[in-house]
C-alpha cells in the first residue's frame, strides 16, 4: 500500500472539512429561504378560506339590505382570484414557485372547478339584486349556502398539504443538519487520530536523537515508522546515519585495539632483537644482516605508530561529530 504524505494528509482533511462546512450552509440558507416562501404560500392560502367566508357575508349583507355598493365583495373577489393564480402557477414578484407536487396543483385545479361555478353565481348574483329578480336571488342564495362549505373545506384541503410539504422538508433540514454534523465530528475525530500519530512519531524521533547525543549508540534502536512519507523518508536517513556512525566506531574502535597489540608485540620482538644482536654483535659475518632487520624492524615501527595515531584521529573525529549533533539538538 502506498505511503501518503502529512501534506496530503492536512490536504485530503482540509478540503473534506470546507466542503462539508460549506454545503451545510449553503444547503441550509437555500432551504429556509424555501421554507419563508412556504410560509408566504400558506399564509396565501389560509387567507382563500377567509375570503370565501367574507364573500358569502357579504353577499348575505347585500341581499338583507337591498344595497348595490359591490366595492368590498369585488375587491375579496379580486383577491382571491389572484391568490388562486399564485397557488397555481406561482409569482415571480414574490419568489413563489408553482405547485410543488402534484396533490397540490389537483388539490388547486378541483378549487379552481368550484370557484369557477362560485364566482359566475356571484356575479349573477349582483344582476338580479340590481334588477330585484326575487326567485333569481333565492336560487343563487340556496347555491351560495350549500356551495360556500365545500369550497371552503377544499381550500382547507390546500392548506393542509402545504402544511405537510413544509413538515417534510423541515424534516429533512434537521435530518440532513444531523447527518452534516456526525460527518463533521468524524473527520474532526480522524483528523485528530492523525495528528496524534504524527505527534508520536515526532516524539520516536526525538528520543533517538537524544541517544546519539549521549553517545548511547549501543542501546539505540533503529526507527521503525509506517504510514507519513515524510517521516519514513526521515526514519530511513536517520536508520542509515546510525548504522554508518556505529559501524566507523565500530571499526575505529577494533583497529585502534589491534594496532595495539601489534604495537606490543613488536616492541617485544624488538627486546628478543636487541638480546639477540647483543649475544652475536661479534660475529662480523652476520651483524650486517642484523642491522639491515633492525633498520626493517625501526621503520616498521614508526609506520605502525603512524597508523595508530591517524586511527586515534578517526575515532576522535567522531566523537566530534557525536559532540556537534548533541550541541545542534
Amino acid at each position: 500500500m502506498k505511503n501518503i504524505s502529512v501534506s496530503q494528509k492536512i490536504k485530503v482533511l482540509a478540503s473534506l472539512l470546507i466542503l462539508t462546512i460549506f454545503t451545510v450552509i449553503s444547503i441550509t440558507i437555500y432551504l429556509n429561504q424555501k421554507n419563508i416562501k412556504d410560509a408566504t404560500i400558506v399564509n396565501i392560502a389560509g387567507k382563500q378560506r377567509m375570503l370565501t367566508q367574507k364573500i358569502t357575508k357579504n353577499i348575505f349583507y347585500l341581499y338583507q339590505y337591498k344595497t348595490d355598493d359591490f366595492s368590498e365583495l369585488d375587491n375579496a373577489l379580486s383577491e382571491f382570484n389572484h391568490g388562486l393564480k399564485t397557488l397555481k402557477d406561482g409569482n415571480k414578484l414574490l419568489g413563489i414557485s408553482a405547485a410543488p407536487t402534484q396533490d397540490i396543483n389537483n388539490q388547486i385545479s378541483k378549487v379552481i372547478i368550484l370557484w369557477d361555478s362560485f364566482e359566475k353565481n356571484t356575479n349573477n348574483f349582483k344582476t338580479s339584486l340590481m334588477q330585484n329578480d326575487i326567485n333569481q336571488l333565492n336560487s343563487i342564495l340556496k347555491y351560495i349556502y350549500k356551495t360556500n362549505n365545500k369550497l371552503l373545506a377544499e381550500v382547507d384541503t390546500i392548506v393542509t398539504l402545504y402544511t405537510k410539504h413544509i413538515e417534510q422538508k423541515t424534516n429533512f433540514i434537521k435530518n440532513f443538519q444531523y447527518v452534516s454534523f456526525s460527518l463533521l465530528f468524524i473527520f474532526a475525530l480522524y483528523a485528530l487520530i492523525q495528528l496524534r500519530q504524527i505527534e508520536a512519531h515526532a516524539r520516536e524521533f526525538i528520543a533517538k536523537s537524544k541517544k546519539i547525543s549521549s553517545n548511547d549508540l549501543e542501546n539505540i534502536e533503529l526507527l521503525d515508522m509506517n504510514g507519513e512519507t515524510e517521516f519514513v523518508e526521515m526514519a530511513d536517513n536517520f536508520n542509515c546515519f546510525i548504522h554508518k556512525v556505529s559501524s566507523a566506531m565500530d571499526y575505529s574502535q577494533t583497529a585502534l585495539e589491534q594496532s595495539k597489540l601489534a604495537s606490543q608485540k613488536l616492541e617485544s620482538l624488538t627486546d628478543e632483537f636487541s638480546n639477540i644482536i647483543n649475544e652475536l654483535q661479534n660475529r662480523p659475518e652476520i651483524a650486517k644482516q642484523l642491522d639491515k632487520s633492525e633498520d626493517i624492524v625501526i621503520e616498521s615501527t614508526e609506520d605502525l605508530i603512524k597508523s595508530t595515531k591517524k586511527l586515534q584521529n578517526l575515532k576522535d573525529e567522531l566523537d566530534k561529530l557525536l559532540t556537534s549533533c548533541k550541541s545542534n539538538i
